[in-house]
């Protein structure tokens, strides 16, 4: 049977490389001893000849190095995967793991895993299968329980999320027009003026306000930053209606985040809203942060962000309206008004005739 692969050898740098009859393609085997790229040429036409026989060799080879690596499935690396999640991010995860699409190579072996495997999860699933089997397949490589990728990461199909957008003012005092149950009522506002994500806010202390230089601070259960807004009137009076001691919202508290968000989802169908959910007061804070020209660090800080691409990405739907120079000037630094300024005139004296002469 003739070989698809031969071997040649470069006079300039004495490196054996491979060439593929079939496509014409050429690779380094990154070796100058000729015995050993003899070997790595018979290695690959035989695996060309004989894959079946092949995969159990390799296995072999490798259940001498650890008996566990043959024979791990895709459902061991979800457990492990969860296992190093704490929070909100375990319980994502834990749903995460229970898709349906995943079912297909749940039991299946990784080393016996092929990128068309992959391929069918996808075409079965939605967004967050997209972008948990990428989680759980770079997570199997990072801890080298994958001796190679399945799929290179340019085979991977585009994620596109749903368009996300903040909720505007009207929609706001809209929804609140509507709300009868006042802890309700008073979380809106908090989301409103604070920014913070659904359970931040609903996890809120008497503790975590101080009254003396008009602050909220508390720390984000998703990233562990801190996040400290300066807040005003509007938000104080708010305040001082809640609860001095303890939970501020020890109902919502008490809550999933999907039941908060049930009820918010129900409160926008009563008034006719849609296209919004909590996280969109996230999204209004940081538009209205960018259009009243809030200095960018501060907002990022405010919001507890620690990269400036998120930030920005909160806040690039802000519509902006820019004044000329001239009136933002005169706003910032008053200057005077050069156009109704008199011309300096010089007054020379008067000299007579005989001055002249003596000047000549």
């Amino acid at each position: 049977m003739r070989q698809q692969f031969r071997l040649y050898r470069r006079k300039k740098s004495g490196r054996y490389y491979l060439h593929n009859d079939l496509t014409g393609k050429q690779e380094s085997l990154h070796t100058s001893d000729r015995a050993t790229a003899t070997r790595l040429m018979h290695a690959k036409n035989e695996a060309r000849q004989q894959p079946a026989l092949n995969l159990q060799i390799a296995k072999a080879y490798l259940a001498a190095t650890d008996e566990s690596f043959v024979n791990r499935t895709w459902r061991e690396v979800m457990d492990e995967f969860v296992k190093i999640k704490t929070g909100s991010n375990r319980t994502r995860s834990e749903r995460a793991v229970m898709d349906k699409a995943f079912d297909s190579i749940r039991d299946r072996q990784l080393i016996e895993t092929r990128s068309e495997h992959f391929l069918r999860v996808l075409e079965h699933g939605k967004i967050s299968t997209n972008n948990y089997l990428r989680r759980f397949h770079n997570f199997a490589v990072d801890m080298g329980w994958l001796p190679w990728p399945v799929m290179p990461k340019r085979q991977w199909p585009a994620i596109h999320y749903k368009e996300k957008r903040a909720v505007t003012r009207e929609e706001h005092e809209l929804i609140l027009s509507r709300e009868r149950n006042s802890e309700m009522h008073a979380f809106l506002w908090c989301c409103w003026h604070i920014g913070g994500s659904q359970s931040d806010v609903a996890h809120l202390k008497a503790e975590d306000i101080d009254w003396r230089t008009q602050v909220v601070s508390f720390f984000r259960a998703k990233t562990g930053t801190a996040q400290i807004i300066h807040f005003g009137n509007a938000l104080a009076e708010v305040l001082r209606d809640l609860p001095g001691q303890g939970l501020l919202f020890p109902r919502l508290a008490g809550m999933d985040e999907k039941h908060r968000a049930a009820l918010f989802q129900r409160a926008c169908r009563r008034v006719g809203i849609t296209g919004v959910s909590l996280h969109s007061y996230r999204y209004a804070w940081a538009e209205r942060a960018k259009t009243a020209g809030y200095p960018e660090r501060f907002a990022q800080m405010a919001l507890g962000h620690n990269s400036k691409a998120i930030h920005r990405a909160y806040a690039k739907k802000a519509q902006v309206i820019l004044p000329p120079l001239e009136e933002y000037e005169q706003k910032i630094v008053p200057l005077t008004n050069l156009t109704q300024r008199e011309p300096v005139r010089m007054e020379q004296p008067v000299m007579t005739s005989a001055q002249l002469k003596g000047v000549i």
